[in-house]
């Protein structure tokens, strides 16, 4: 066998396995993962970020935890993060605005929402600003809530 058909040989046997791997990766991957490996998604894994120092945060950190002691039914928890991430006049109004509604002043409702998504709306004059939006089955609320960005304390909540 001369030098030129040796490697013609090889080229065409390296040429044959890549279409033969490429056939079995094609197929192992349209019919799903093989035992062992995990499954694929189309749609990214869920992520959750965010900083100490930014006062958008603090709000959404506030609304994600407080929801979850309320939903617990873990009072102390509740009041705990209230007296940590609202200011005290805050504190003071919520507590009035309780009183003369029977419902929890941070919510706007009697009972807790079974979802909650904490949007920016800007910046400016030392505040941030953000829209919570509360879901109850099928229907949703909206609170304006406002955090210093001096103190990252939340200074504002309206519905």
């Amino acid at each position: 066998m001369s030098k030129l058909s040796a490697r013609r040989t090889t080229s065409l046997t390296l040429a044959a396995t890549a279409v033969l791997t490429l056939t079995l990766v094609t197929s192992a991957s349209a019919n799903g993962p093989t035992a062992g490996e995990p499954a694929q998604s189309a749609a990214p894994a869920p992520s959750v970020s965010g900083s100490p120092e930014g006062a958008f945060t603090r709000i959404a950190d506030f609304y994600g935890s407080y929801i979850d002691a309320v939903y617990d039914g873990d009072g102390s928890s509740a009041d705990r993060l209230r007296a940590f991430y609202l200011s005290e006049p805050l504190q003071a109004e919520l507590r009035k605005w309780e009183e003369g509604n029977h419902a929890d002043g941070v919510l706007r409702a009697q009972n807790v929402p079974l979802a909650w998504k904490v949007t920016s709306t800007g910046s400016g004059t030392g505040r941030t600003n953000a829209t919570v939006t509360l879901t109850w089955g099928s229907d949703t609320t909206k609170v304006f809530v406002q955090a210093d960005l001096a103190t990252r304390k939340i200074v504002s909540i309206r519905d």
